[in-house]
């Protein structure tokens, strides 16, 4: 079962689910998902002349990255092909009854901006900001303002809580991260790590 804009509303007043800053609720809460806003923080990856990058160096991976933060005031131009990571101004807790979607909204899917590559959703028990894997997918720069309504969540119940939520038990890579952040599978088991 999906939320409607009343359920949204019962948990976020029960403090059962919580979007922290929700400064605009009246804007924010649509009929059945809540807008999230663009933060300022951002991680380019830089063009190189390399073969590949291998996944399971994060020190690799951290070579080919470089932190932007916009200027209050200022914007940041997604290129056509190109492809950063941004954060949510919210920072969200989600129940362990819960899972979120991290959805585009349609008004910058239609100037082809896209949200997010794989990475769509937030498990029962996540705690944190939510990276967006941003991408133009058109011909033209667009502005990006931080601060402007980028990506929407939506809710879907559970038919039972989860028993094993995301966190800190089960050593969760990103359980309350701030800012966008790059990835970290070299942690995963098949590569060494303990997950």
């Amino acid at each position: 079962m999906i939320l409607s804009d009343t359920d949204i509303r019962r948990r976020l007043e029960d403090g059962n689910l919580v979007i922290d800053p929700l400064d605009e609720p009246e804007l924010q809460i649509q009929p059945a998902s809540v807008d999230l806003r663009l933060g300022r923080e951002f991680l380019e990856f830089e063009r190189t002349n390399i073969p590949c990058i291998h996944p399971e160096s994060e020190a690799e991976v951290a070579e080919y990255v470089t932190e932007t933060v916009v200027p209050e005031g200022d914007e940041f131009i997604l290129h056509p092909g190109d492809f950063v990571l941004g954060t949510t101004v919210e920072r969200v807790e989600i129940p362990r009854d819960l899972i979120a979607h991290v959805e585009g909204r349609s008004s910058l899917g239609r100037l082809a901006i896209v949200v997010h590559a794989t990475a769509g959703l937030c498990d029962p028990g996540y705690q944190g900001q939510i990276t967006l894997e941003l991408s133009n997918l058109g011909a033209a720069p667009v502005a990006l303002a931080p601060g402007m309504r980028i990506s929407q969540l939506t809710f879907t119940e559970l038919t039972s809580p989860a028993e094993r939520p995301y966190g800190e038990d089960r050593g969760s890579k990103y359980q309350d991260q701030s800012g966008p952040q790059a990835s970290r599978i070299g942690g995963d088991r098949e590569f060494g790590g303990e997950q």
